[in-house]
């Protein structure tokens, strides 16, 4: 027995161990080298690459369709987690596996979709052309691929909790003569507004981050529709390698920023959990 006590514990550390080494040299070690490229000529050179006209542009404009994209798919998010959820209906499995269909698509895909759609010589190119409707290769564009590439994140993170939690509360809540947004409002929401508060960061992180849609879909047209990804793309393309390590060190720092805001919520939310 003790050796076998003696056994487990080696190989515990030994996982343990390979874990924090792959860690390290896959996320920590290009993490670091970002921030080392971006400071390698001081910070008033990195600052000052921040402070150029086509990098604010793309700063405004990454931070424009986050805050488009995100509270639409929280609003969708929430509404498909609740019909998933909450209710037994023909073509429920369908909606969960059409929910989950970003994560299993390109993004280059998704966004060629949209140039099919919207684009010049797709299905209603024509139509928006002779009302002087512009789509691709501008901000509504980044907003519907972002949107479409970031949706999955608010539902599923709230379906399992909504399923684990049951119908029993609303059941009860309805018998007593309430609503469905009172309802909503104060049985469902205040047992997943801790859920709900991280998966809005994690799409807030993707929706920053999204490289392959929005290139499709954007036109890369520097100071309009270039946002913070594909202005690190154009910067190195062109040699500006301390520009571009300076904005990716940014971008690097508002995912950084936002996943410690989302332990910091997924500690309070389980700990007042454990109080309950």
């Amino acid at each position: 027995m003790r050796r076998r006590r003696d056994g487990n514990r080696f190989l515990r550390l030994a996982v343990l161990l390979l874990a924090v080494a792959l860690t390290c040299i896959i996320l920590l070690l290009p993490l670091a080298a970002v921030f080392t490229e971006a400071l390698r000529r001081g910070i008033p050179v990195a600052l000052q690459a921040l402070a150029d006209p086509d990098a604010l542009a793309a700063i405004r404009l990454t931070l424009l369709v986050a805050a488009i994209a995100v509270p639409v798919n929280m609003v969708g998010g929430i509404a498909a987690a609740w019909c998933i959820a909450k209710f037994e209906f023909p073509g429920r499995r369908f909606l969960l596996a059409l929910i989950e269909l970003p994560f299993s698509v390109s993004p280059v895909i998704s966004g060629l979709v949209w140039v099919l759609l919207f684009g010049a010589h797709g299905w209603f190119g024509e139509w928006l052309q002779e009302r002087d409707i512009q789509i691709i290769f501008a901000l509504p564009g980044l907003v519907l691929a972002t949107i479409f590439v970031t949706f999955p994140f608010v539902a599923r993170t709230l379906v399992p909790l909504m399923q684990e939690q049951g119908r029993g509360a609303e059941e009860a809540a309805a018998t007593l003569g309430a609503g469905g947004w009172q309802i909503f409002r104060r049985v469902t929401l205040p047992d997943i507004r801790w859920a709900l508060l991280s998966g809005v960061l994690l799409c807030n992180a993707r929706a920053m981050g999204e490289f392959g849609a929005v290139s499709v879909v954007s036109g890369h047209i520097r100071g309009e529709t270039n946002t913070m990804p594909l202005h690190v793309e154009i910067l190195y393309n062109e040699y500006q390698f301390v520009a571009a390590f300076a904005v990716a060190a940014l971008l690097a720092l508002l995912a950084l920023v936002t996943l410690g805001a989302k332990a910091l919520l997924e500690r309070h939310g389980s700990s007042r959990a454990s109080l309950l």
